[in-house]
């Protein structure tokens, strides 16, 4: 029998699931008067997709697994799990993954019964953009330890910011759906990984309360009755224990949840480097990694967590210049660079300082040595995600499946490649680990189609956007009757959905 540390386990394949309609990041720059080059030539960003009427978590993440049990010819009763990673949870307490299970179960139930999916272990996990990578390392684990397993990773989200926000233009949306077993036919993942994880708000979206007088005096001052006593109404609606309405509660408070997070954009990307750099040395204790080997420049392709298109090239320098200089080519870059690494006991100010070290990580990155690399190792990863914008959970996912498109169409990737993933939730926590491209890798990736669904979308214009980020418009945008919605929620707020037909089962016998 293998050790269990020697079974190989990864990902078998993968399906990804881009909402229909994607607004040009054009369009937003003149609408915001910003200059369109800052967000194309500056941080990649090309569009972002915009969900439509009716899309979210639920029913993106049944769209991505219903096509990847159908193109694997996968019954729902060999899935063992069905695991979710979401920031955009649409429920305190029941699972988004089982609103989608819902769905899922009734689109298959006319061919393999209504009990189908009775014995899927299915859950959330959330740890903002790096839930679906933890639940990709417990379900590699759990394949691990029993022959014949089959489980599925979905990420799912809806990368929302307020308008007019400095997050508005990184927005994206999208669920990807991973197949988890023994003997992957496209990566297998090591089991050694690193983490970093310190607890705190650099992005959160906190449960805000509010005093009902306050949402009574606010709504009466948008009315013009201000000589309401908003004090005495407000102990009216404490006489009975009764609930009649959303202010008629047994709660002096109001808690609300917003789709929209509380962010610091700059401490945000300094808690992303420091988490890599962290993880990624965990990671090499884990491996038993000399000191004077280096690790993550040796990797043959680099996935990162792109919350926009060119943040890891932003963001890898530092590590990049520590590790060149465990190679021979570390002269050839301190030439490049034009500068000495700052040290701290040449500085009075820690401020001066972190803005110096700032300075020279910068300078590392505009270096030909350091393009180069990027343009060979990172690149590759960039293109789908300036075509998306920030997937949260999927992001990681979504550079996965850029690489190994552009792969496949330059052929420039072999059997044995390996992958360097640095996955990254806000909060803080980084997970680092290794995968392996596996021989006919090819047959799976042609499969993806990729580019095809993104040059496929519709374009809408500023003022359509504006009403979907408002959630004014009733109908869908782009009606298609191929894919899960949802089409109502109920007094007692239960959602209902649009099944699409199955094909299969409408087929004679």
């Amino acid at each position: 029998m293998e050790k269990y540390e020697q079974i190989p386990a990864g990902i078998d394949d993968l399906a990804a699931y881009i909402p229909e309609v994607y607004l040009p990041i054009a369009t937003l720059a003149d609408a915001r008067g910003i200059e369109y080059a800052k967000l194309n030539k500056g941080l990649g960003l090309t569009a972002m997709a915009v969900p439509d009427v009716g899309e979210d978590a639920a029913t993106m993440m049944a769209n991505a697994v219903r096509e990847l049990i159908e193109k694997n010819d996968l019954r729902p009763q060999q899935i063992g799990r069905l695991y979710l990673g979401t920031e955009s949870a649409i429920d305190g307490a029941k699972p988004t993954a089982t609103y989608a299970l819902q769905m899922l179960q009734a689109y298959f139930a006319p061919i393999y019964g209504p009990d189908c999916f009775l014995n899927c272990d299915v859950v959330d996990l959330t740890f903002a953009c790096i839930g679906a990578v933890d639940a990709l390392q417990n379900t590699l684990d759990w394949v691990r330890a029993k022959e014949g397993r089959l489980g599925i990773v979905v990420a799912a989200d809806n990368a929302k910011y307020e308008l007019g926000s400095t997050g508005e233009y990184t927005q994206g949306a999208g669920a990807i759906a991973t197949l988890v077993k023994r003997h992957p036919r496209l990566l297998a993942i090591d089991p050694d990984w690193g983490v970093s994880t310190r607890a705190v708000y650099d992005f959160y979206k906190p449960l805000r309360q509010v005093k009902k007088s306050d949402v009574i005096a606010e709504a009466l001052q948008l009315a013009s009755r201000n000589h309401v006593d908003v004090e005495q109404l407000t102990e009216q609606l404490q006489d009975g224990i009764e609930v009649k309405g959303v202010l008629d509660s047994n709660e002096q408070l109001l808690t609300l949840h917003k789709d929209t997070p509380v962010f610091d954009g700059p401490y945000s990307n300094d808690c992303y480097q420091e988490r890599i750099k962290d993880a990624l040395i965990n990671y090499r204790h884990e491996t038993n990694t000399t000191s004077d080997e280096p690790t993550a420049i040796r990797w043959d392709r680099l996935i990162f967590h792109l919350p926009y298109a060119f943040q890891a090239r932003r963001m890898f320098g530092e590590i990049f210049w520590q590790e060149m200089q465990q190679t021979g080519q570390a002269a050839a870059l301190a030439e490049q660079i034009g500068l000495e690494l700052p040290q701290a006991t040449d500085f009075e100010d820690e401020v001066v300082y972190q803005k110096a070290l700032t300075g020279f990580w910068r300078a590392v990155t505009k270096t030909p040595l350091y393009r180069s690399f990027v343009a060979e190792r990172i690149a590759p990863s960039e293109e789908a995600s300036g075509q998306v914008g920030n997937m949260y959970a999927g992001s990681v996912f979504l550079a996965l499946l850029g690489t190994l498109e552009a792969g496949l169409e330059q052929n420039n990737l072999s059997p044995d490649a390996v992958f360097g993933f640095f996955a990254y939730g806000s909060g803080s926590k980084s997970k680092v680990f290794q995968g392996r491209l596996q021989t006919g890798w090819e047959q799976v990736v042609q499969g993806f189609k990729l580019r095809q669904r993104l040059d496929e979308r519709t374009a809408i214009d500023y003022a359509t956007y504006e009403q979907l980020h408002r959630q004014a418009l009733d109908s869908p945008v782009v009606k298609r009757s191929s894919y899960f919605r949802q089409t109502n929620i109920t007094e007692d707020g239960k959602r209902e959905y649009f099944i699409p037909a199955n094909k299969e089962a409408m087929r004679p016998s």
